[in-house]
């Protein structure tokens, strides 16, 4: 997902973007440790995910004060 595409979304969505792709990414280091993962490149690129929404978050809560 790309910044530009989190920044229109509201705070509630991206909560909701964050919850979800943090679930896939704990369902896709489970299925790392079993041996299971065809594609672990989706790890990195979750994680990346979940850091940008993280950030935009931030940004406006500052941005607020």
């Amino acid at each position: 997902m790309k910044a530009y595409e989190i920044k229109n979304l509201s705070d509630a969505e991206i909560n909701q973007k964050i919850e979800e792709t943090s679930e896939e990414l704990f369902n896709l280091r489970f299925q790392l440790a079993i041996g299971q993962v065809s594609d672990t490149n989706r790890i990195a690129a979750l994680k990346r995910d979940v850091a940008r929404m993280k950030t935009v978050l931030r940004q406006r809560q500052l941005a607020a004060q």
